[in-house]
């Protein structure tokens, strides 16, 4: 379901929009805000509940490990965006589940005229680390 108005979104984001993102700020095109959903380190695996203002996308970026190692998005509120290097764009909504192995070059983020939220899962791997890469061009987000 698409959410323009911030309050009625805030009502169906369950998870919490968090804090303004702003360690990862320079990675975003637009406002996203970051709810971790267990203190980082405390468990084998981070989560957090991503939120993007409409129009906000994430810059195009690899998670890289030797072994294992990746990314699933749990889609919990409002409509997005998802897209790996050389494919079309997925529509994300409340229940879509994806899974990144490593070293997919990809990015998501909100649709134009929604907030949107997933749940970031950090696959635990061998030597991870994520690449930032290029902002994802007006010109590619706006055709879709």
């Amino acid at each position: 379901m698409k959410y323009t108005d911030q309050n009625e979104f805030e009502k169906a984001n369950v998870f919490g929009t968090g804090m303004p993102n702003e360690a990862y700020a320079q990675y975003f095109s637009g406002a996203s805000f970051l709810n971790a959903l267990v203190p980082p380190g405390e468990a084998p695996l981070f989560l957090a509940n991503v939120t993007f203002a409409p129009g906000c996308r994430n810059h195009w970026h690899i998670h890289h490990a030797r072994q294992g190692g990746g990314q699933m998005l749990i889609c919990t509120a409002g409509e997005g965006w998802y897209q790996q290097e050389g494919e079309d764009a997925i529509s994300l909504k409340e229940g879509v589940c994806v899974y990144i192995p490593a070293g997919v070059k990809h990015w998501h983020g909100a649709k134009a005229d929604s907030w949107f939220s997933h749940i970031a899962v950090e696959i635990p791997g061998l030597e991870g680390r994520n690449e930032w890469l290029e902002p994802v061009s007006d010109a590619v987000y706006d055709a879709l």
